[in-house]
């Protein structure tokens, strides 16, 4: 049955991708061979995976046109934060869509936080959501997103109105799962309802981002979502309750047949929850009809059932993981049982599942937590015999009693906080985190290969030398990868309205990074404020470091005290190590730079202020401050410009410099800044900077602006746009053609690319 299961998964995905991965179909062929299966069996199980393909190819969403939708009605996948509500829902071409409200009023706010909107119809004005560029590789990938949860598009909507209710079952479930959520705000103390929601009814919208990126490192963010175990502990509690109240154990397991499903629904109905009850359903049901089913078996159903339900699940992290790391258990028990202690079979379990899902995790995350192995040990009992049986008990009690449940809150309250003190100090300890690069996918088949081979040789005893070498030899091609790289390479980052540069040196022996671009945030209604604020540092400039592998900064250069220049470097520095900090002289006294100036002084990391002269030393350029000049900080034309160049490049990279501070530059500078090869442009392109004689001097091969797609100022402005194709020099936006990045070779080859 495993076979049928991965010949049909492998069909999904090459529906959506290419034919080309059917020839997946001739690796596992070869060992259906290698282990000598019936030849019915073989030709039957390949007959399955082509017919998989040609019904997955014909059956899964396509993309549509945003004008043929009217009405919308309303899934349970939903999120209201800030003015905005965003989710899926079903249009009346029947195809599932991304839809963004834009609510009117703190009025309509306030009744659409307090309805549930799963199955509510609403009459729209649909208009197509603008086609922004990616961020970066490996920024969040609203595309991939949307194909994953089996979307064709996404629409955007200011002006809507209620139509109609829907009162079928998935309805009614929703409501209720709304209503318990309702319920576990207004009963739960604040400090544990987040929690609450997550293992109870599968909802993190609550969970802090502090307390998130704690169990993230310490490799235990899985304990949030509903597992196995919490499926198999509610199983085992109702199972309990009807065999004691008199039901016979026959009737009891079809009244569980009945109820798991519905839990399903109330759970949020993630990947996870779904595979544990699906398998529980399909063991009950098996030992009902007197007709024992394996273990394997009864995961493989489960995979063919839900991958053939809804094929767009292979792309969902939580179906990879959740069934991978189930598969990983099942098929290593040999190892398991030969363990002798509860302590080392503990171990062991962590050992097996983490080796199976690490490629996954560093493919979709770039990390994996080292700190896992040991944590989970002691977190998972912790979680599964304690933290969720007691709020099992205490959900009950809150119907039960609320001045008992309350009572008993007041006591363990304090307690569970303590925990939440302890697992964040943990997770704030460095050094946990293993953050090669991301591989590429010829890697993660290389890192499987080693991994089931491991496992093997395990079980088997032999070869186990061998296997360990296979199984370390794709981590070490990943660490190492980057650093076999004789380039150069400069990445302007695609921040939105704002400058963030990295500068690579060869080998990755330096890297500096100019700015960490920032948001420019202004006054709201507080209605309308997000309940977690956005930030370009976390968002958008660490993940982008940690695709690439990158777990030191050189130098920091903050060019000057702007927020959409700097505001992310706070984020930045909590996570990446940053070796010392440039900024401007005197740029420091300014109040937007406060929160960095404290975290620079909690790591202690070395801060200079540098002027015109100064340099930063590199074994590969000569990287020299040609601008300010003097040590008073009054704004743009403060702006640290940083001059790099060899025998084959020159770049220039010039923060907001404007127009009195090219002049400056071209003054003193006449001939050094001749024939640039590289420029950033000043201030985004604003007509302030970029000035005739300027661009006249320095003559870029190449300019880049670091602009925000459609941003609020018009930058660049029509008069440097206008200048530069009059001068005839070629220029690229951030904002229009994504993150750039300008690679310099080790013979002197400039080659730039884009998304």
């Amino acid at each position: 049955m495993i076979y049928i299961a991965i010949f049909i998964v492998i069909a999904a995905i090459a529906a959506y991708e290419s034919v080309t991965v059917l020839f997946m179909f001739v690796l596992v062929f070869s060992w259906l061979i290698y282990k000598k299966k019936h030849s019915l069996f073989i030709l039957g199980t390949i007959l399955i995976g082509f017919f998989s393909y040609f019904y997955f190819n014909a059956t899964i969403p396509k993309p549509s046109n945003v004008g043929d939708i009217s009405e919308i009605t309303w899934t349970d996948d939903y999120r209201i934060n800030g003015r905005f509500v965003r989710g899926f829902a079903f249009g009346n071409d029947r195809k599932k869509w991304y839809v963004q409200f834009k609510i009117q009023s703190e009025q309509e706010k306030e009744i659409l936080m307090n309805t549930p909107l799963s199955g509510k119809t609403f009459r729209i004005d649909a208009q197509e959501a603008p086609k922004r560029p990616l961020s970066h590789a490996y920024a969040f990938n609203m595309d991939d997103y949307i194909k994953s949860n089996g979307a064709v598009g996404q629409v955007e909507v200011e002006n809507y109105q209620y139509v109609r209710e829907s009162h079928g079952f998935v309805s009614f479930m929703a409501t209720k799962r709304f209503e318990l959520k309702r319920h576990i705000q207004s009963t739960f103390p604040v400090s544990l309802q987040a929690e609450a929601e997550a293992l109870l009814i599968g909802s993190r919208e609550q969970m802090p981002s502090d307390l998130q990126n704690a169990y993230q490192t310490l490799g235990i963010t899985h304990l949030f979502a509903i597992s196995g175990l919490h499926v198999g502990l509610v199983t085992l509690l109702l199972h309990e309750i009807l065999i004691r109240s008199g039901i016979r154990r026959e009737t009891a397991n079809w009244l569980l047949i009945i109820a798991l499903p519905l839990y399903v629904f109330l759970a949020g109905g993630a990947p996870s929850v779904w595979r544990s009850v699906s398998v529980t359903e399909i063991v009950l049901v098996s030992m009902l009809l007197k007709r024992k089913i394996a273990i394997d078996d009864a995961f493989s159903l489960s995979v063919i059932g839900f991958v053939c339900l809804s094929p767009w699940v292979v792309y969902q992290i939580g179906f990879q993981l959740s069934y991978l790391a189930a598969f990983s258990l099942i098929y290593s028990s040999i190892l398991l049982n030969n363990c002798t202690s509860y302590l080392k079979q503990s171990f062991v379990i962590t050992a097996v599942c983490q080796l199976m899902v690490y490629p996954i995790l560093v493919y979709q995350f770039y990390e994996v937590s080292i700190s896992s192995f040991l944590a989970n040990l002691v977190f998972v009992p912790l979680f599964s015999f304690i933290v969720l049986p007691a709020n099992l008990f205490f959900l009950l009690l809150t119907y039960i009693s609320t001045s008992i449940s309350n009572l008993l809150f007041s006591i363990y309250e304090p307690l569970r906080n303590i925990l939440g003190v302890i697992i964040t100090y943990f997770g704030s300890l460095p050094f946990q985190l293993w953050n090669p690069m991301k591989p590429t996918l010829s890697y993660i088949f290389f890192a499987y290969f080693g991994v089931i081979l491991f496992f093997i040789s395990m079980e088997r005893r032999k070869n186990k030398l061998f296997s360990f070498i296979l199984l370390i030899l794709p981590m070490v091609m990943m660490h190492i990868t980057p650093y076999l790289d004789a380039s150069t390479r400069i990445t302007f980052l695609n921040v939105g309205q704002g400058d963030c540069t990295i500068i690579e040196m060869p080998y990755r022996k330096e890297v500096i990074m100019i700015d960490t671009g920032g948001l420019l945030r202004f006054e709201e209604e507080k209605w309308k404020e997000t309940k977690e604020v956005y930030e370009i540092g976390r968002q958008i400039v660490v993940p982008f470091l940690k695709g690439k592998g990158i777990t030191k900064i050189d130098t920091l250069v903050i060019t000057h005290a702007d927020a959409d220049h700097m505001e992310g470097a706070e984020e930045v520095l909590e996570v990446i190590r940053v070796k010392e900090v440039h900024i401007s002289p005197n740029s420091h006294k300014k109040e937007v730079m406060k929160d960095l100036m404290e975290e620079v002084g909690r790591q202690k990391i070395p801060l200079f202020e540098k002027k015109e002269g100064d340099q930063i030393a590199s074994k590969y350029f000569q990287l020299h401050y040609i601008s300010p000049a003097d040590v008073e900080y009054e704004g743009n034309n403060d702006s640290l410009v940083l001059s790099m160049r060899n025998d084959h490049f020159q770049g220039l990279f010039t923060g907001d410099l404007e127009k009195e501070g090219e002049e400056e530059l071209v003054r003193k500078y006449s001939k050094e800044l001749q024939q640039t090869t590289l420029l950033k442009i000043g201030h985004h392109g604003s007509k302030t900077s970029s000035i005739q004689s300027f661009l006249e001097l320095t003559r870029p091969k190449i300019s880049i602006i670091s602009a925000g797609y459609n941003n609020r100022y018009g930058h660049p402005h029509p008069e440097v746009v206008e200048r530069l194709n009059n001068l005839k020099l070629p220029f690229l936006q951030t904002g229009t053609d994504g993150t750039i990045e300008v690679e310099i070779t080790k013979k002197g080859e400039i080659l730039v690319t884009t998304p």
